[in-house]
């Protein structure tokens, strides 16, 4: 994992949260509630999770993306690592 993907995978969240549906549609995905959410934001599944909810919707990916002025393909990268499937 790299140093940065947990800050990345937080930055999204911000970005996530700041729009309701959005928000809304990543507790619903990822089945959790928003206290657990927020309990659970140092565990690297969590992160995976944030991430992984990104890659699966292109449209917000890439406007995510370029809200935190990184590549697409950086959340990607981050989302792997933090999920163990890449080095």
């Amino acid at each position: 994992m790299h140093e940065g993907d947990e800050a990345l995978a937080l930055n999204a969240l911000g970005w996530i949260l700041s729009d309701e549906p959005r928000a809304e549609r990543l507790l619903g995905l990822t089945g959790l509630a928003p206290e657990d959410l927020r309990a659970s934001l140092g565990e690297r599944a969590t992160l995976a999770a944030i991430l992984s909810f990104l890659t699966g919707h292109e449209n917000d990916l890439v406007a995510c993306a370029d809200a935190l002025q990184v590549p697409p393909s950086s959340l990607a990268a981050a989302a792997q690592r933090l999920e163990g499937t890449t080095p």
